[in-house]
């Protein structure tokens, strides 16, 4: 679209030479009159016209076709004019004279960049899975596994936004992996219970490496737990922060049972859950207690910082919908007088139990990419997101983690046991339990592994990779219930290897 048409007579030929079909007009009137009458994949746009001028003749032309990407080209270097493009969402802008191979790189960037980024991603992923797959069979301690479960996500994140098949190879690839990251965990997990001080960073150590050390520093803490929070939700919400804070990115290990009732509260009591069900009675809940498993969790930092002789002040929320969620942020200014405020997030559990349950849910988190957009869009339009946003200008140091991740699950595991056996899909603790040991993660010996054990024969059971446990009783109904779902409790990098990010604001 240009008023002088019949110089690019050179570009054009090169356009067709390289199979593009052009049609041209020289003024804005003839150009609406065709965006009316077909689609075009792309539209190039001279600023400068007699008549209707460029910018808005772009207007009119995104009421015509909104998704039609629109170049804009100029003479013209003027910021104000760069800007009200801009601000109409061109697809690009160039600068007059343009060569043919601008042109070109224009087409490739904005109507062929999803084949173009898909041959790229598949290609580099081609070229590192040997390199991986070495990195899997050869990983021997956790920075290893870490290392390898932060390389398989960014594949998956980035082939999720392409059209490649090589998504099946990545998912084979991940299968492999938590095969055999569950035989590490198998090998060396009782060892570091039994030997603490020699043990990579894990859930009861979180206050010690990372709380303590800030507030000793004269800073104040603003603790963030976003309950069942994965490293790929992480990545999602990344960019949304990385304006307002700088980020320092790492990874640490839960204890089993990846649930909240065994992980949160050991992070928040900086103590193994048998210890805490000795020390504090009052403050464990049994499995087969009807009550919450997490409604001490106040109570429990309040012991960590007298057994560590803090003196510092804090608070404790748990915010369940948006209505706290604001509240809490209404709340800010009031809050800066304590040292430390630990806030629990449960929307990500929420959500996880809820697609469990509700078949529309489902089909709306249908697969990882989908459960990591709601996560996304969950944190850009809700209090969370303004939390973050608020706490960007404060002087707090901000600690964001998590108790667990979850993994989705595909494959029953037959176990039986008597009807106390607690109903989580991923472990199983009682003192009759059936099962195949082959099948399993089995701790005969519960405080050995840090685990309360209500009676002399109690037992652990942790399902691995993309199992879940299911009842032989009404097997078939309880199996299509179940299968495709998302689910915590048991031996995966997704549920053990989990986020614990430090944030400073930019802007303070």
């Amino acid at each position: 679209m240009d008023d002088e048409i019949e110089l690019l007579g050179a570009h054009i030929m090169f356009l067709e030479k390289k199979g593009y079909q052009v049609e041209t007009v020289t003024n804005g009137y003839d150009a609406l009159d065709r965006c009316g009458d077909e689609a075009f994949d792309l539209i190039l746009l001279d600023e400068n016209m007699p008549g209707l001028s460029g910018l808005e003749t772009l207007n009119r032309i995104k009421e015509l076709q909104p998704s039609t990407p629109v170049v804009m080209v100029t003479k013209s270097e003027e910021e104000n004019i760069m800007e009200q493009a801009i601000g109409a969402k061109i697809a690009d802008y160039l600068i007059k004279p343009v060569n043919p191979t601008q042109i070109l790189l224009t087409l490739k960037k904005n109507i062929h960049q999803r084949e173009i980024v898909t041959a790229a991603t598949q290609t580099a992923y081609q070229q590192d899975f040997q390199g991986l797959t070495m990195l899997i069979n050869e990983a021997t301690d956790l920075e290893q596994w870490i290392e390898v479960y932060r390389r398989l996500t960014n594949w998956e994140m980035q082939l999720s936004e392409t059209d490649s098949g090589m998504k099946e190879m990545l998912a084979m690839q991940r299968t492999e992996a938590n095969g055999e990251f569950t035989k590490f965990i198998k090998r060396h997990y009782m060892k570091w219970m039994e030997r603490p001080e020699g043990r990579p960073l894990m859930s009861p150590d979180i206050f010690k490496h990372s709380v303590f050390p800030a507030l000793t520093a004269g800073e104040k803490v603003f603790l963030v737990v976003i309950d069942n929070f994965r490293y790929d939700q992480w990545r999602m919400i990344q960019p949304e922060l990385a304006d307002l804070f700088t980020i320092d990115e790492g990874l640490y290990c839960s204890i089993l049972p990846t649930a909240t009732q065994y992980a949160r509260n050991a992070i928040f009591s900086g103590l193994m859950p048998n210890i805490i069900a000795q020390m504090f009675p009052d403050l464990w809940v049994d499995e087969d207690s009807e009550e919450g498993k997490n409604l001490n969790e106040a109570p429990l930092i309040q012991t960590q910082f007298e057994r560590y002789r803090k003196r510092h002040t804090f608070t404790y929320h748990k915010i369940n919908d948006s209505q706290a969620a604001e509240k809490l942020v209404q709340q800010l200014p009031s809050l800066a007088k304590y040292d430390l405020n630990v806030v629990v997030l449960n929307f990500i559990d929420m959500l996880s139990h809820a697609r469990t349950e509700s078949r529309m849910v489902r089909e709306l988190a249908s697969n990882e990419a989908a459960y990591r957009s709601i996560t996304l869009s969950w944190f850009r339009h809700s209090a969370a997101g303004d939390l973050f946003r608020a706490l960007a200008t404060s002087d707090y140091r901000i600690i964001l983690t998590t108790d667990h991740g979850s993994i989705r699950c595909y494959n029953p595991v037959r176990v039986q046991g008597d009807r106390n056996t607690n109903t989580n899909l991923r472990y199983k603790l009682g003192k009759s339990l059936s099962y195949n040991p082959r099948e399993v993660f089995e701790i005969r010996d519960p405080l050995r592994a840090g685990l309360p054990s209500p009676n002399l024969s109690t037992a652990y059971i942790f399902a691995t990779g993309e199992d879940f446990f299911a009842y032989p009783n009404n097997y078939n109904y309880y199996v299509q219930y179940y299968k495709d779902t998302f689910q915590h409790g048991g031996i995966s990098m997704e549920e053990m290897l989990i986020p614990l990010i430090e944030l400073k604001g930019k802007r303070r």
